[in-house]
């Protein structure tokens, strides 16, 4: 136990500093970061399916996966829904062409692994970047729009991801989804969600964000980051692993890192481009 503890604060002394740096920064070492991210995310995916003897297609979903990131650096919709109907057309094809060796689940498998990873991880880049004109301050601190909402929504993940192991380890007796993860409890879950409105609103009021908006982000992390948590739970489940990987001591891989990322990230965006972005 102390073992993967240590483990964990090493990881954490890293990854922490790191994070602060290039989200801050931005520019091409942050579209660098989570491009590196997303294609070791989509190995990890790929090696568990293969645990399953599921033949997913390694080249096509590294494929698409670069790519709807390169669409999210464009900033381009158009180009975004293009690469998923060409990738859809793609492993349809290569099903019909190869269906001794391509079945049409692993052509199901693989469409799914690159929107699970690819269209999640482009998610970082568009509210990254989703403004760089307006900036927000914080006592001496002066940060772009795009920073701000980004730590938003990690702040909120975080928050929900520490309430939620607390308040579910001291008060947790209702299990959530038992037969996909026995340890969640909705007394922890809805701890978390006090965490992520707590998190969030406070962050939001540092920045001067109005309070509704970082509750209602919030909210949206506080639902969205356990589900990710979830999802990505019944992959491993389904696949029959216990980490998607090691890349990260004490954490697994970087799917069992990011899993409650990359659907809050997705989830706070498109709220943020909906009602922030004027």
């Amino acid at each position: 136990m102390f073992e993967l503890l240590g483990k964990r604060i090493l990881t954490a002394l890293i990854g922490i500093p790191a994070a602060i740096y290039l989200i801050n920064s931005g520019g091409w070492m942050f579209i660098g970061a989570v491009t590196l991210l997303a294609v070791i995310a989509w190995h990890e995916y790929s090696t568990m399916l293969g645990c399953r003897q599921i033949n997913g297609h390694y080249g096509l979903g590294l494929a698409g996966t670069l790519l709807l990131i390169g669409c999210a650096v464009l900033g381009n919709h158009q180009e975004t829904i293009f690469i998923i109907f060409l990738f859809l057309f793609l492993c349809l094809a290569k099903a019909v062409s190869s269906s001794s060796s391509f079945t049409i689940e692993d052509a199901s498998f693989t469409f799914f692994g690159i929107a699970y990873v690819g269209l999640t991880f482009s998610h970082l880049v568009l509210l990254r970047f989703s403004d760089n004109i307006t900036s927000y301050t914080a006592g001496n601190v002066i940060m772009p729009a795009g920073a701000v909402y980004l730590w938003l929504a990690f702040v909120g993940t975080w928050a929900n991801d520490t309430f939620a192991y607390f308040v579910g380890t001291k008060f947790g007796k209702t299990k959530l989804c038992p037969a996909i993860s026995p340890n969640k409890t909705w007394e922890g879950a809805i701890g978390g969600l006090i965490g992520s409105l707590l998190g969030t609103a406070i962050l939001g009021s540092l920045f001067h964000i109005p309070l509704s908006h970082g509750l209602i982000i919030g909210l949206l992390a506080g639902i969205a980051a356990p589900l990710g948590d979830l999802a990505e739970s019944a992959i491993k489940r389904y696949t029959g692993v216990k980490d998607s990987g090691r890349l990260l001591p004490g954490h697994g891989g970087v799917l069992d890192r990011f899993d409650s990322i990359m659907f809050a990230v997705p989830a706070v965006y498109y709220y943020i481009y909906a009602f922030l972005l004027n």
